[in-house]
């Protein structure tokens, strides 16, 4: 949708909720499988297959991003994309979102309608049929934006991270260390603070362009999801705090040991291991099947001292924290 002209662009804190509320309900599109939309006190979702998938996942400004480097498009899509990826790595296919927002009085209406924007695109490129159905709207000092997913399993049991077994392989599907590239590159060139220097695609080359998208505006594989389910994964999870932080997770919840193929994670496998925000997906599969999309990175071993193993050697499990500086994440 155009954006709002610069004389015709006010301050929030200037506009009644009623009017935000509008402009931002103007730029949402229909859900498949909301029965009743926004409007209401709440919304009403269709759930065929008798069970909801239900996640929620918070951004703040500071820890999780930027305004200097990120724009209203930028960060719908990514609060977007982030939520959608924890349903998907259920097995479930997303059918709504709830989106909270408390936003200072001083940013200006088009940073909403944009960011209304980046939700409507991202749910319409990663999960068809999705889109925002409801939600809350207050003021704040500090942006943040909660989101609220739900899914639908479509008759599928669950894939939860506790059903690993041994003889499994480890797969992956989606890319790995990009987002994190990402963040250096922003850490690096560009500056946050009280003299931003905010990004300039002109200075990029196009690997690191792909690396700032990643970061700024990532696209999980969504779809793969329902198909890793139905393929018959084992267990599952989004790739959200870096590869060795969640593969650990997943070989606790499982009591199993993942042993990890160096030469499978790319040309940088220390950034593949401890690079936060890929939002990939990491399943385990029974040796004789494969989902689409996925690629072989280890196997699922009887359970060792150890939780990750990569070429046999233990794995210090580091990886996306957001109690530690940004700064120290982006290497």
């Amino acid at each position: 949708m155009p954006s709002r002209p610069v004389d015709d662009d006010p301050r929030l804190g200037d506009l009644s909720e009623g009017e935000v509320l509008r402009a931002i309900l103007a730029r949402t599109a229909p859900a498949s499988h909301a029965m009743i939309g926004p409007g209401d006190d709440a919304a009403v979702i269709a759930a065929p297959s008798g069970s909801v998938v239900a996640t929620t996942d918070t951004l703040v400004h500071g820890p999780d991003f930027r305004l200097a480097w990120s724009s209203g498009y930028d960060l719908g899509w990514k609060a977007a994309a982030v939520n959608l990826a924890d349903v998907a790595a259920m097995g479930a296919r997303p059918t709504a979102l709830l989106v909270a927002l408390a936003i200072p009085r001083d940013l200006r209406l088009s940073f909403v309608e944009r960011l209304a924007d980046g939700f409507r695109e991202a749910c319409a490129a990663l999960a068809p049929g999705c889109a925002v159905v409801g939600g809350d709207l207050t003021v704040s000092d500090v942006l943040t934006v909660a989101v609220t997913a739900l899914g639908d399993l479509e008759g599928r049991a669950a894939v939860t991270r506790s059903g690993a077994r041994p003889g499994d392989v480890v797969a992956v599907a989606g890319e790995l260390g990009h987002a994190a590239r990402g963040l250096g590159i922003l850490f690096a060139r560009f500056r946050d603070g009280e003299t931003p220097v905010p990004v300039d695609p002109a200075l990029l080359a196009d690997g690191e362009r792909a690396a700032l998208d990643a970061q700024l505006r990532p696209s999980p594989p969504i779809g793969l999801g329902p198909f890793a389910a139905t393929a018959g994964a084992t267990a599952m999870m989004d790739i959200s705090d870096g590869l060795a932080i969640d593969a650990a997770r997943l070989a606790d919840a499982s009591t199993v040991t993942l042993a990890l193929d160096g030469g499978s994670l790319g040309p940088d496998p220390r950034r593949a291991l401890a690079g936060g925000e890929d939002h990939a997906l990491l399943a385990t599969f029974p040796p004789d099947v494969m989902a689409p999309g996925f690629r072989v990175i280890g196997r699922v071993q009887e359970r060792s001292p150890e939780s990750l193993l990569l070429d046999g050697a233990a794995v210090d499990i580091t990886g996306w924290d957001p109690y530690r500086d940004w700064d120290s994440a982006a290497g």
